[in-house]
């Protein structure tokens, strides 16, 4: 039986090569599953412009976190603090609301690390 429960979801965008160390602390310190990681490039708003006034590219992690509402603040207060999100060039954070969302565990016999490719 599938269980719907009010969630949040938190997104982050943080320098590269620091998402895979914070999905390890959710689910080592938190017992968090519910969350994933992407890498994107784009320019920040504190970016140093060219001569042609586009900012130097810059590669990223984001990662997203799906979160009982009734926790929310406490796992965005624990991921701001976890990955340095107040530090210079830490990246930023923000919260959202989802119309739903389900509880999601792991099958047992999935590896619990994740694989190089």
């Amino acid at each position: 039986m599938i269980k719907i429960q009010k969630s949040k979801l938190i997104t982050c965008i943080i320098p590269r090569n620091h998402g895979r160390k914070l999905l390890q602390i959710l689910r080592t310190e938190k017992n968090i599953t519910t969350a994933s990681m992407n890498t994107c490039r784009g320019t920040g708003t504190a970016t140093p412009t060219s001569r042609d006034g586009i900012g130097q590219e810059q590669e990223k992690d984001i990662v997203v976190v799906q979160v009982p509402e009734k926790n929310a603040d406490e796992i965005f207060d624990f991921i701001f603090d976890r990955a340095e999100i107040d530090r210079p060039h830490g990246g930023f954070m923000y919260m959202t609301k989802l119309s739903a969302g389900v509880d999601f565990v792991l099958p047992k016999n999935i590896a619990q690390e994740p694989q190089e490719v």
